[in-house]
């Protein structure tokens, strides 16, 4: 035997496998060379990317950051992800010269990295660089084979030529960074650096870069929350190869290298989960659910309410909702104090309660009475003892307060000028201008609107309140609220709830309502309530930029001694616009033809009233009427678009001189001796027309100019 056969059969069996790994490579090379896949691509079919693309469902805010994902079916988190948008390009320069340097020239499978792979693991003894391309991993990824064969390798190349040719270069990156493994049931890279990280992958420093490029390689073996030696390991060779590749600097990759790897594995975000719960539930045809809220605004309210209700009381609930005025966006919604505490039943959506409003409805009965006419912010009323039929109203502390201006018994909340005022202005009517804007309120079975709804004889929700409450700031005008960004910018009408000079009083006196115990006067307009038997306390109000409303109690509707809205409701309000990041924004200037006057130069009616029973009449007066135009009449004025309407003749009988004139709740004007006034109506529409005579009796009509 020569020497030269000694040392042929001294070759170990692994030098062999060596060599077949070897000539498998050169083998698919020569594939490629010759186009020998044509036959393959028609035995294979069509790519099975369907699957490939499903993805969790994530619910995003307005502005695309992630609140909330939901795992799939079988318990998988995979993200959508944009390599423009959602990766850092430090990450990106890192993954494509570890695994594929040509991706953005090559067709699919890189015969320059499968010939140099080859000759390095003859050379060395080892796989010192794989030879496929991304497309060829996202091949093996959308199809996985756990045998390592020639056939398996040949599958990979027919499929990465088919993507290659189905799909652009940034469509294969973008799938390749959906599916890559991370170890357990992560998939991609969002997910991976959420939940290792605890961060979207926009912003990635150099050692969780180079720690996330080396993961999918071998994902369980070096899976942080079980081998973080192994992984730490893998992450300095890629770090080794890309200062050998000139990618980074020695120095960089020196500091990157002293970084620890953490084995705890962070939770997936779930801000807002009563808002993501409806959302999943209501739109059933996307994967990517898109809300109005801000993540910043609802974290820090999340918060502030966790911190309030663990103060208060261990069955204690908070509920919260912050909307933008001008659009009707919720910015904010805050259904419980703890969605996962069961005993303060944290998965109940307290904004969608039904509860008793307490004190909360009193703005809008001073709102219809403004608008009426009948009464005026400095106007005086009496608070004393009272009775309408078996029903006798009375305050929070059980004192009067004598007489006061309205103003004052508004900021104050005191209960018999409102009831005063509500048995004025009509239950039904109040009943149905709220209902007008969305604000249904709930009576109790085979109840109609009655005196005691003024203070919280009914039933509402905080997200009905809110609703309405932000028709204030917008001068009268309610817009439905969204939380579900709708594509296409579906249009919502406005709705009706005040006029506009009605509306600009009822927040010019609720900016001076006095503030809860050290917090700062006129910072924003607000109003308190307190439910009977310490039930639910509330707090609602707003600035010239946004509403914000604030349920506190039991969710199983148990009273809570002491539980008032102005001790542990307003002080939440006061911090969620505190911490809401946003500086406080004046109320709109009063509108043209607002009445601003001290009492003592209001027009006689005004200064003072006086229920409907009190109204004073001689034997030689009679009943203050309006005789033209007709209660429910329609005056065809001739006028067209651009066309100023001509005046329109009111004449009153009986009554008291002098009386003033008034058109939808704006004064205008006193009447004459021979009690005609010619007016000038807004417009075309309804319009009513309101006259008061001197000891403050009034006749009403509306009527249709067209």
């Amino acid at each position: 035997m020569t020497a030269s056969d000694a040392t042929a059969t001294t070759i170990r069996p692994r030098r062999w496998r060596r060599v077949k790994l070897a000539a498998a490579g050169m083998a698919v090379v020569a594939v490629v060379a010759t186009g020998a896949v044509a036959s393959w691509i028609v035995s294979l079919g069509p790519l099975p990317l369907a699957e490939a693309r499903e993805i969790s469902t994530t619910v995003l805010d307005r502005n695309g950051k992630l609140l909330r994902a939901f795992a799939m079916a079988d318990g998988r988190w995979r993200l959508p992800v944009d390599a423009r948008t959602d990766v850092d390009p430090g990450y990106l320069n890192l993954l494509l010269g570890y695994e594929d340097q040509r991706f953005y020239s090559h067709a699919g499978v890189d015969p320059l990295a499968l010939g140099r792979a080859a000759l390095q693991l003859l050379t060395r003894g080892h796989i010192v660089s794989g030879g496929s391309t991304i497309t060829m991993q996202l091949a093996r990824l959308i199809e996985p084979r756990r045998q390592r064969s020639i056939y398996a390798k040949l599958h990979q190349v027919v499929r990465a030529f088919q993507l290659e040719h189905e799909l652009s270069k940034d469509e294969i990156l973008n799938l390749y960074l959906a599916l890559a493994p991370f170890g357990g049931n992560l998939e991609g890279i969002r997910a991976a650096s959420i939940a290792y990280f605890g961060k979207e992958p926009k912003r990635l420093s150099l050692a969780e870069a180079a720690l996330l490029v080396a993961l999918p390689q071998s994902p369980e073996r070096r899976r942080l929350d079980r081998h973080p030696a192994a992984a730490r390991a893998a992450r300095d060779r890629v770090l080794e190869r890309m200062v050998e590749e000139s990618r980074i600097s020695a120095e960089d990759a020196a500091q990157a290298r002293t970084v620890p790897v953490m084995r705890m594995r962070n939770p997936f975000p779930m801000l807002a989960p009563h808002s993501t719960d409806r959302a999943l539930a209501t739109v059933r045809d996307s994967r990517v659910i898109q809300l109005t809220l801000e993540s910043g605004l609802q974290r820090t309210l999340e918060a502030l309410a966790r911190d309030r209700a663990a103060a208060l009381g261990p069955d204690i609930s908070i509920g919260i909702l912050a909307v933008d005025n001008a659009t009707g966006d919720v910015l904010a919604h805050v259904g419980s104090a703890d969605y996962f505490n069961e005993r303060r039943a944290g998965q109940v959506d307290m904004t969608a309660a039904v509860r008793s409003p307490g004190s909360t409805l009193k703005p809008f009965i001073y709102g219809l009475a403004f608008e009426d006419g009948f009464v005026h912010p400095d106007s005086l009323i009496d608070d004393r003892p009272v009775r309408f039929g078996s029903y006798a109203p009375e305050n929070f502390d059980m004192t009067f307060q004598g007489t006061v201006p309205v103003r004052r018994a508004l900021q104050l909340s005191l209960n018999v000028p409102a009831i005063e005022l509500l048995d004025r202005v009509g239950a039904s009517r109040l009943s149905a201008r709220l209902k007008q804007v969305g604000a249904g309120l709930v009576l109790p079975k085979d109840e109609v609107p009655g005196l005691a709804m003024g203070l919280g004889g009914v039933g509402v929700t905080l997200h009905d309140l809110v609703q309405a409450y932000s028709g204030i700031p917008r001068l009268g005008s309610v817009l439905p609220l969204r939380e579900i960004e709708r594509g296409g910018g579906s249009v919502r009408e406005p709705l009706r709830l005040l006029d506009p000079v009605a509306a600009w009083q009822v927040g010019n006196v609720l900016w001076g309502t006095p503030p809860p115990e050290n917090a700062v006067r006129n910072r924003i307009a607000f109003k308190t309530g307190t439910s009977y038997g310490y039930r639910d306390a509330w707090s609602i109000g707003f600035d010239g930029r946004m509403t914000v409303g604030v349920w506190v109690g039991r969710p199983d509707g148990a009273p809570v001694p002491g539980l008032i809205g102005r001790a542990a409701a307003a002080p939440v309000l006061f911090d969620a616009f505190a911490r809401s990041g946003k500086s406080l924004a004046p109320l709109p200037k009063a509108p043209r033809g607002t009445l601003i006057a001290s009492n003592a130069k209001l027009p006689l009616p005004l200064r003072r009233f006086r229920p409907a029973g009190e109204l004073i009449r001689t034997g030689n007066e009679h009943t203050l009427r309006i005789q033209f135009p007709l209660n429910g009449s329609r005056i065809d004025a001739g006028g067209g678009d651009g066309i100023k309407l001509p005046a329109l003749p009111v004449k009153v009988a009986g009554g008291v001189l002098p009386m003033t004139m008034l058109v939808n709740g704006k004064a205008v004007g006193e009447i004459e001796s021979r009690r005609q006034r010619m007016v000038e109506p807004p417009g075309p529409g309804f319009v009513r027309l309101t006259v008061m005579d001197a000891v403050g009796a009034a006749d009403t009509v509306t009527l249709r100019i067209q």
